[in-house]
């Protein structure tokens, strides 16, 4: 009963509109307007701001996007490790099956719906996928897994779906519909692709428009939580489970031959 209300209140409205709106919303500079919102926040979300560069916030959007005090995310240097691009939750995991992943269990979806690509969808055939889902309170910056080069950015335009547990046990390939940017990328001589999804409530997704990251390097930030898909090719080996809590910089897959 909870799970189907929280699907309706946060789905049958129109999602757009309201992610247009809280984006508008979030960005109100007025000191009274940012402490109210934020204190409601606070009292229905674990949120965490001891570990923000920052202790005051001119609004919503300001605390969305909070960078974090030096040393708050210390990257794994090893160079076999490919560490988590954010704060997350792990979600579905494991072995592409062809060129099937599941968005939640009994639930697949094809590689192509993702990312609108017969190519890159051969390319990661029997791969390894992990979703990453961000909470609205979590830290919303993203960073390179690894020392990498950007090839190539694609933004798919779309719906604004909760990404919610609720939503992906109900919503068919809810990721194939949603807004998303597929980020291909060259770690030495092995592909990777980073896809981050937005989600209801999210007012927009940033990326910084650089070829070459070194490992932790900030990549961009989501102005709400929402989800990241990582696809990597056969023989990496992943080193987190469905229900890890895991934060940006910790270890997330081996690299082939390590």
């Amino acid at each position: 009963m909870t799970e189907a209300l929280n699907f309706l209140l946060t789905n049958r409205l129109p999602r757009i509109a309201l992610s247009r709106f809280m984006g508008w919303f979030s960005k109100l500079e007025q000191p009274l307007v940012a402490r109210l919102s934020l204190a409601l926040w606070r009292r229905f979300a674990d949120l965490r701001l001891d570990e923000a560069k920052k202790t005051r916030f001119r609004s919503l959007h300001d605390c969305f996007t909070r960078e974090l005090k030096e040393g708050a995310r210390p990257v794994d240097s090893d160079p076999s490790i490919l560490t988590s691009p954010c704060d997350a939750i792990v979600g579905a995991c494991g072995a592409v099956e062809g060129t099937k992943a599941l968005q939640v269990k009994g639930s697949p979806y094809g590689l192509f719906d993702l990312l609108l690509s017969e190519e890159l969808s051969e390319k990661f055939k029997n791969g390894t996928y992990v979703t990453l889902r961000i909470t609205s309170s979590m830290y919303h910056r993203f960073h390179a897994p690894h020392d990498l080069r950007v090839s190539h950015v694609t933004r798919i335009s779309g719906d604004r779906w909760n990404v919610n547990p609720p939503a992906l046990k109900r919503v068919e390939k809810l990721f194939c519909k949603n807004e998303r940017a597929v980020i291909q990328a060259r770690i030495g001589e092995h592909d990777l692709l980073l896809v981050p999804v937005a989600a209801i409530l999210v007012g927009g997704l940033r990326l910084h428009s650089l070829e070459r990251y070194a490992k932790g390097d900030e990549m961009g930030w989501f102005e709400h939580g929402s989800t990241i898909v990582v696809l990597a090719p056969r023989g990496f080996r992943l080193l987190a489970a469905e229900g890890d809590r895991i934060l940006a910089g910790r270890a997330l897959m081996r690299l082939p031959g390590s």
